[in-house]
């Protein structure tokens, strides 16, 4: 079965944003940290140890589109799919999961239901694809496969969101953390004001989600932020959760204060923990779990240098580091996705993570475990 893919919509473009979008300022100005860096570190000038993993692909490039962040399903008909979000033309690049080829894009430039300002994060659950769109200042819930609008959420609260992390709840709801690096206003060159510490109560938003028919309902419950030194997100971005462990993984991407990742509970409080300090080079981003049922497995998280990405492996459980792997193209990463999930093209499953903001790239995990002595499956 073939997706059902949108065209560009007519409908006008409604104003975007609430009051509290007014801080962020114009949408050319508010370059995102790893774009206005003004050094470019280099995986080649530091000594870490890694594994070379070739790439199973590496879509066509598209550097027009500014890709940011990927996410895999299988639709009915056991076809593997890859949407990432298109933070340049606004809309969703869809590509085949098992060979990288594109399939289509989804969606226009607008601020009416269906369209997109600047998506970043993206999020699959329950036969829903979640949207997060900075310049929308919201998030949007589509059906799947379809792609049909269901809804919309977190206009009156989000201000510049990016990342987002979602888990089914015991009832069925659906429970949504967002990123939100809003800033304290703008300094004269128009660049961001870093928020003050008691002001970071909340870097991420939380909603509880659920679908009714064709037509979502969603809720805002809280914020999580820690406001002392050590805990705050100054600039937050990737987040993931693990509810095995009652954790939550955020990444920390200001270099000033020590780019790496917090542990948080899932609650929203700072477990005292920072992971990677001494080991984060250029900026920490993107975030994925491989997972057994037993509680072990795998944390992976990124480190964007801008030659060529180097991905992090911890152990699920202690959070021990176990290594680190590089591919032989893929560079400059944003957000990633894993597919633990068997299919015909990658049995053990399959690593996604963005190329240097204009392709998709895939890695074999069969690959990458021989790489790092790691287990290809939990049984």
């Amino acid at each position: 079965m073939l997706l059902l893919l949108s065209c560009a919509s007519t409908a006008p473009a409604a104003t975007a944003g609430t009051s509290a979008a007014a801080t962020v300022g114009n949408r050319d100005a508010q370059l995102e940290p790893d774009e206005g860096a003004d050094h470019d570190p280099l995986l080649a000038r530091e000594k870490i140890a890694h594994a070379v993993v070739a790439e199973a692909f590496v879509s066509v490039s598209m550097p027009e589109e500014n890709l940011d962040s990927p996410v895999a399903w299988v639709d009915p008909d056991r076809h593997l799919w890859v949407a990432a979000t298109s933070k340049q033309g606004d809309r969703l690049a869809l590509f085949d999961g098992a060979t990288g080829a594109t399939r289509s894009f989804h969606g226009s430039s607008g601020g009416a239901p269906g369209q997109f300002r600047r998506p970043n994060g993206i999020f699959a659950i329950d036969s829903m694809l979640m949207v997060v769109e900075r310049d929308n200042h919201r998030v949007q819930v589509l059906a799947l496969p379809s792609l049909a609008l269901l809804g919309t959420f977190g206009m009156q609260e989000l201000v510049q969101p990016y990342g987002m992390w979602a888990r089914t709840l015991p009832d069925g709801a659906i429970d949504v953390l967002v990123t939100d690096a809003y800033m304290d206003g703008v300094d004269a060159a128009g660049e961001g004001v870093m928020p003050a510490l008691a002001k970071l109560d909340r870097r991420v938003q939380r909603y509880r989600v659920e679908r009714h028919g064709d037509a979502i309902q969603a809720r805002h419950v809280g914020s999580i932020g820690d406001t002392a030194a050590d805990g705050a997100i100054r600039i937050p971005e990737s987040i993931w959760g693990d509810p095995a462990h009652d954790r939550l993984l955020i990444a920390e991407e200001d270099v000033t204060t020590g780019t790496a990742v917090r542990e948080y509970d899932l609650q929203g409080r700072y477990r005292q923990r920072t992971i990677g300090l001494d080991r984060y080079k250029a900026q920490a981003e993107g975030i994925a779990l491989w997972q057994c049922a037993d509680g072990s497995g795998y944390w992976i998280s990124t480190d964007q240098f801008k030659d060529r990405s180097l991905f992090h492996v911890w152990d699920r459980a202690s959070l021990e580091h176990l290594g680190a792997f590089a591919g032989k193209v893929v560079a400059n990463t944003d957000g990633v996705w894993l597919h633990q999930a068997a299919t015909p093209a990658f049995p053990a499953g399959v690593f996604y993570a963005v190329h240097d903001d204009q392709a998709v790239a895939a890695f074999d995990w069969r690959d990458v475990a021989r790489a790092l002595n790691l287990r290809e499956r939990c049984a």
